[in-house]
């Protein structure tokens, strides 16, 4: 996209100008510019004709002509520097366009390869460039006024009233043709040689012209493997024009900006694979449990340091019970993101084997131990069970959970606080506390708490006191909007308080009243699908649940004719009546159930068909003691 801003820093020197063409010659011996002011030469001060063999620049004595050259070097290193001030890919061409006008030039084109390479991958055919920014020196109406018409006319490219230009977007650079050829040769032309007057055409289209004389240089842009752009420097015909040295500064400020721009590009592959793993890592969206209402956040340390090793997650678990973790790797880097995917993906399989806590984070410890020695991790990790209306925590070096009730009164829970993973031969405790139903459970790294500015328990105590605050508002017998009370947490943070990545994690326990529950224990014999039947047509009649009767009974009676066909021990029922009505079967088999198609003769092998026909959800979840066979229907209404 071409863009022309319309002021610069240092433009004084263009009313100079005006005033120089009515000016006597004796001006060109004033006195030289203070140090400060000629840092970065004016165009004023721009380099004069070609250098004779005696007297320098312009005829000048040897002192005003080491003087000039003074000021070029001087130029060029503070161009140099703003070039390099650039992180990505417009900073640094804005940076090369901003430090050559009016400096050095009246105006620059800075064309592209579209799409830039990256690395070591082969660019991609046909070789075009694109216009990606183009600037130059802006005219006021006064000065427009003081150009002769002649002059006007001589100026095809600096448009006093109009754009920069009329060079083309696009250019297709042909294989073997003059652009090519200049592009390849890597140093910078004049526009009027041989080489560039047939290449400039190439590359601004047909019919459109330069300055005649030295006033334009064409000068390409070489990255560390290959040609990646060119740059057209131009000077008007009220300036001097370039000379040979000026093809050296040219040089400079090419490959400084070529090389810029490599980094900006490698740079931007790597926060997007960063961005990427990052988001890969953390779940996309949190589940919705029955019983329970979950809200998280994850902060970054700095939008230029988007990977961390933090992490949050929930993960149903069979009995409508859900598991709340929340972790910390140490570091900041690809390293500690990648690490922490494993992690997490280590805790969501020893999850669905329905382990306690302590055990969890027991096998987190040996895994981390096999990723290596210097592999170390606080985690927090808890279950909760909202028929049960209990938590069960187990911490690995992790902060403490903190616990929002009904009335307003947060407290920090009471939990052994452990050993970090990675550390090995460490036991871990789990404690069973009560989640009573409106209360908030609130999951966090260190992040929040802790800074350069305060100790973790300082933060923590702040933290506590924040959200009694937020409950406070609320009155005593509503609980603050989950949403609303992660953004207002994070609100807590000051300017120092982003030294570490940010992992936030809400559980508002709404439970599942007694009422809502129906539980038996069925004996492993033939009568058990009768019995469960039975029961289960009570307890629908009792919720007035009449009109699923029948397709539930079918259903308990297909799954738990399966269950008992394998189970040696008592096969468990459980009804739970919720937004849905969910089913759950118990048996100590661990073999999980497949669906299969039935061929017209079997006599069996349809039950699980029948499932997946008429219920609006199913699976089965093995557990350590067996497994679990659910199913969910759709209550009156849905």
């Amino acid at each position: 996209m071409t863009e022309h801003p319309t002021s610069h820093e240092g433009r004084q020197p263009l009313a100079a100008r005006s005033q120089e063409r009515t000016r006597p010659r004796q001006q060109d011996a004033a006195p030289a510019a203070s140090p400060a002011t000629a840092a970065i030469p004016g165009p004023a001060a721009a380099p004069g004709p070609a250098a004779g063999p005696a007297t320098g620049p312009a005829g000048l004595d040897p002192q005003a002509a080491a003087r000039r050259e003074g000021d070029r070097l001087r130029f060029v290193g503070a161009a140099t520097r703003r070039i390099a001030r650039g992180i990505d890919l417009d900073e640094i061409v804005l940076g090369l366009c901003r430090a050559s006008v009016p400096t050095f030039s009246d105006a620059i084109l800075v064309y592209l390869r579209d799409p830039l390479p990256v690395g070591d991958e082969r660019p991609v055919s046909p070789f075009v460039l694109r216009l990606r920014r183009s600037d130059r020196l802006r005219l006021s109406e006064e000065e427009t006024d003081n150009l002769s018409e002649t002059e006007r006319l001589r100026l095809p490219v600096i448009d006093p009233h109009g754009d920069l230009t009329p060079a083309a977007e696009l250019c297709e650079v042909r294989s073997g043709g003059a652009l090519a050829e200049v592009l390849r040769g890597v140093r910078p032309v004049f526009g009027d040689s041989a080489a560039a007057r047939a290449a400039l055409p190439e590359l601004l289209g047909a019919g459109r012209t330069v300055p005649t004389g030295h006033r334009a240089i064409l000068a390409p842009l070489r990255g560390r493997r290959r040609v990646i752009g060119a740059a057209v420097f131009l000077r008007g015909t009220e300036r001097p024009p370039f000379e040979s040295n000026d093809l050296l500064v040219a040089a400079q400020l090419a490959t400084h900006t070529a090389l810029g721009i490599d980094k900006a590009v490698l740079y931007g592959r790597e926060a997007y694979i960063a961005d990427e793993l990052q988001r890969t890592m953390l779940p996309d969206s949190l589940p919705q449990p029955t019983g329970v209402r979950l809200a998280s956040r994850y902060l970054p340390a700095a939008e230029t340091a988007r990977v961390g090793g933090d992490w949050y997650d929930a993960i149903p678990l069979p009995g409508s019970r859900v598991a709340l973790v929340v972790g910390d790797v140490m570091g900041h880097s690809m390293t500690s993101a990648a690490i922490m995917g494993q992690l997490r993906t280590t805790a969501q399989t020893l999850a669905q084997l329905d382990l306690p806590p302590q055990e969890v984070l027991h096998h987190l410890d040996e895994q981390a131990q096999r990723l290596g020695s210097d592999r170390m991790a606080t985690c927090l990790y808890a279950v909760y069970d909202p028929v049960a209306h209990r938590i069960t925590i187990a911490n690995a070096g992790h902060p403490p959970p903190v616990l929002l009730h009904l009335g307003g009164r947060a407290e920090v829970l009471r939990v052994p606080p452990g050993a970090p993973i990675g550390v090995g031969g460490v036991d871990f405790e789990a404690v069973e506390l009560d989640a009573p139903a409106g209360g908030t459970l609130l999951l966090y790294t260190d992040g929040l708490v802790e800074s350069r500015l305060r100790d973790v328990w300082t933060g923590i105590e702040q933290l506590r006191e924040r959200l009694a605050a937020t409950a406070r508002l609320t009155g005593p017998d509503h609980s603050p909007p989950l949403e609303a009370l992660c953004d207002d947490v994070l609100d807590m943070l000051g300017p120092g308080d982003r030294d570490d990545d940010i992992a936030l994690l809400a559980a508002r326990f709404d439970g599942i009243a007694p009422s809502d529950v129906a539980y038996w224990h069925l004996e492993p014999e033939e009568t058990a699908p009768g019995r469960a039947r039975r029961l289960a047509r009570r307890a629908l009649s009792r919720w007035g649940l009449d009109d699923l009767s029948d397709s539930v009974e079918l259903l308990i009676s297909e799954v738990v004719t399966n269950a008992v066909r394998y189970a040696e021990r008592p096969v468990t029922l459980r009804l739970l009546r919720t937004d849905v009505l969910r089913c759950e079967v118990g048996d100590d088999s661990p073999q999980l159930p497949r669906q299969r198609r039935a061929r017209d003769m079997d006599e069996g092998g349809r039950g699980l068909f029948l499932v997946n026909r008429l219920a609006r959800r199913w699976g089965a979840t093995r557990l350590s003691t067996g497994k679990v066979v659910w199913f969910e229907m759709p209550s009156r209404g849905q």
